[in-house]
């Protein structure tokens, strides 16, 4: 195994994104949603600003993104086809693999992450495969992980990004890629992501929402942050590459507390309904739109060296 520090320091996109001084350009990522038999691009209307795209619309973000500085990227896939075990997520031609390959096309420095997850690919909408009395089986669920990672390692991602939180997945994934020969291929674990409901309108826009139920037996209990610690150091035992907290702008705690006690790179996930709120109150009139710059940089401030937001180009372009 490649410990953390010699993949990331051969890889000059990752130490750009991780510079210590004031918030750039080079700090964000923005989360790209490729949605499949789409034509075009689609407003998410609970997400002003923010658009599924289909393959014959990527040249235009991709040009975008390069003329806004942004040099990083999260993928997420729509799947026309849903089943009890998201054989979409893992297939050699998926939505996904596909995107990996024509964005490499359109812009081959573009560094591409890709999350690795079940739930826009069940038909139940849930993070794993299910047993009969609807119980998502967490080992079970592993392999089926590590089945979307080498796909889309397959496919030519540079980065692959677990939200799945079943437990031992950042172990089963290093193997996984290691036996397959992706000694390199980093992990950016989802260390500590919580049962939130900042995540409504992400729902919508990845069509994920669970059928039944909810997440709270496999995602964090919003009011521990012990348990987040916890939870980041055995990532980071288990290979996590760099480690994230989900969402930010509630959990600035969490995220100053990791920051001074590990020693890792840190990303933050300042997610879907953190957007849509701060959107509405500057539309509304309610407050100025520098709160935009402010809440980003603040999560910098807090310990961030990353961050994911769908502000990425919006706010890249002003700074």
């Amino acid at each position: 195994m490649f410990y953390r520090g010699r993949r990331l320091r051969k890889n000059h996109v990752i130490r750009g994104l991780m510079r210590e001084h004031a918030l750039s350009a080079q700090n964000l990522i923005y989360p790209l949603f490729l949605m499949e038999g789409l034509s075009g691009k689609q407003e998410v209307s609970s997400m002003p600003g923010v658009y599924q795209y289909g393959l014959d619309a990527l040249e235009e973000v991709v040009k975008e993104l390069k003329e806004a500085g942004i040099r990083a990227v999260i993928l997420f896939g729509i799947p026309q086809h849903k089943d009890c075990m998201g054989t979409s997520a893992y297939h050699e031609h998926g939505i996904v693999q596909e995107g990996i390959k024509k964005l490499k096309e359109l812009d081959e420095e573009l560094y591409l992450i890709g999350d690795v997850c079940m739930c826009e690919y069940t038909d139940h909408g849930h993070c794993g495969i299910l047993n009969e009395q609807g119980v998502v089986q967490n080992d079970v669920t592993l392999e089926y992980l590590n089945k979307i990672a080498l796909s889309y390692a397959e496919a030519g991602i540079d980065m692959i990004a677990p939200s799945d939180m079943m437990d031992g997945h950042i172990a089963s994934l290093r193997n996984a890629l290691d036996e397959h020969g992706y000694y390199d291929l980093p992990i950016m674990g989802y260390s500590a992501k919580y049962a939130s409901n900042y995540y409504g309108p992400f729902r919508e826009a990845a069509h994920s929402a669970p059928g039944f139920g909810d997440r709270k037996s496999y995602q964090m209990d919003y009011g521990n942050g012990k348990e987040a610690l916890r939870e980041i150091e055995a990532d980071i035992q288990e290979g996590a590459d760099i480690i994230m907290i989900k969402p930010a702008l509630a959990y600035m705690d969490v995220i100053k507390e990791a920051s001074q006690r590990f020693d890792y790179p840190i990303c933050a996930y300042n997610v879907s309904g953190e957007y849509s709120m701060l959107k509405l109150a500057v539309k509304n009139g309610l407050m100025k739109e520098e709160v935009i710059y402010e809440t980003l940089l603040s999560l910098k401030r807090a310990g961030a060296d990353l961050i994911i937001t769908y502000f990425a180009l919006e706010i890249a372009k002003k700074l």
